[in-house]
């Protein structure tokens, strides 16, 4: 399992810890990542990701899981966001199609 964000794809980064004689180890910095089920309003579904907490906070600001897919770019999302945002395409042209 991957320490990636599945909606932003924010992963690990590469740092020092520094000693007090200034002595540089490498280290790592984890993202904040949280398991949380988000609701599909279009689709009517819900789906389990892992995504970071301020991932979390921009879907709130964006207004739901919905808006943020169709604003998003392919290349940072995962397959299964990607999936997701495939289905949600299909549904908006299939309501648009109909009205």
């Amino acid at each position: 399992m991957s320490r990636r964000c599945e909606l932003t794809g924010v992963g690990p980064m590469i740092g020092h810890n520094v000693s007090h004689s200034n002595i540089k180890t490498k280290r790592r910095f984890l993202p904040a990542l949280a398991p949380v089920t988000l609701q599909s309003d279009a689709l009517g579904q819900t789906f389990k990701l892992r995504i970071t907490n301020a991932a979390l906070r921009t879907l709130d600001f964006k207004g739901g899981l919905d808006a943020f897919l169709v604003k998003a770019g392919d290349e940072q999302l995962s397959p299964r966001a990607l999936k997701i945002k495939r289905q949600l395409k299909a549904k908006l042209a299939e309501t648009a199609a109909a009205a």
